[in-house]
């Protein structure tokens, strides 16, 4: 216990530090303090790369990882939940993001390197944010955002809670080549599986489904774990019988 209160005064040491760095780098410089806060996040969120550890508590869009003896508070996707309902609790990983606000700092996880990387370009899109940019991440995969970006779908990715027409517009158009160049080779193999195939209509049809599981008594991590791997050419009916069977399998 000793050596984790250590670690952890170790670490806001550490942020503390960068701070004040940053401010006598900006001394006698008119900035704000938003604008020195954003300066220090550049500094020092590269020091978590990835967080590993036992996965000890979860809620909706929450993870709490114990490393070394630390509870590290994760904001996640629902698809990063769904990831971590199936690991190994004893031993999962997180890559990691770490964003400063003026009044709090946030350590947001990714299940995969792809999907952080979404993030970082969805934040970079002028009115986004880490909550919008994680409510589109919830929606969906980064192989079906990515598709949506490309093929110009701004209707699925303004599906995404808090993201309006205006903004989904936006992140198509910011975004397309970004997208093009950083995904190509996940966009390849979905397109290979889902020929002229709206995404719109595929994701309407997983939302339903996971609804109707949830009306069933499963959470959404659950239903989500469960459509996992189901057809998309499926009908409703039979999405949510594949889904229960697996749980029967798992149960």
């Amino acid at each position: 216990m000793f050596f984790a209160i250590c670690r952890a005064g170790n670490i806001l040491f550490f942020v503390i530090s960068e701070f004040f760095t940053e401010f006598r780098i900006r001394r006698g410089k008119k900035i704000s303090l938003r604008e020195l806060l954003i300066e220090t996040e550049e500094r020092i969120f590269q020091m978590f790369y990835y967080i590993r550890g036992e996965l000890v508590f979860t809620e909706h869009g929450i993870a709490v990882i114990d490393c070394g003896g630390v509870g590290y508070k994760l904001i996640v996707s629902d698809n990063t939940m769904a990831h971590l309902s199936s690991a190994e609790k004893s031993n999962v990983l997180l890559y990691t993001y770490m964003y400063i606000r003026e009044d709090a700092v946030d350590l947001i996880g990714f299940a995969t390197k792809e999907e952080l990387s979404a993030f970082k370009m969805l934040i970079s899109v002028s009115g986004v944010g880490p909550k919008a940019a994680m409510s589109i991440l919830s929606l969906l995969t980064v192989e079906k955002f990515s598709v949506a970006v490309i093929s110009k779908d701004s209707k699925t990715i303004s599906k995404a809670s808090g993201v309006g027409p205006k903004t989904a517009a936006r992140i198509v158009l910011e975004l397309k080549d970004k997208v093009e160049k950083e995904f190509s080779g996940i966009t390849s193999s979905a397109d290979d599986g889902e020929e002229n195939i709206p995404i719109e209509e595929n994701v309407g049809k997983l939302s339903e489904a996971e609804n109707a599981l949830m009306v069933l008594g499963y959470t959404k991590s659950e239903a989500q774990t469960a459509l996992k791997g189901v057809s998309p050419d499926a009908s409703l009916e039979e999405m949510v019988s594949a889904a229960l069977r697996k749980m029967s399998l798992r149960f």
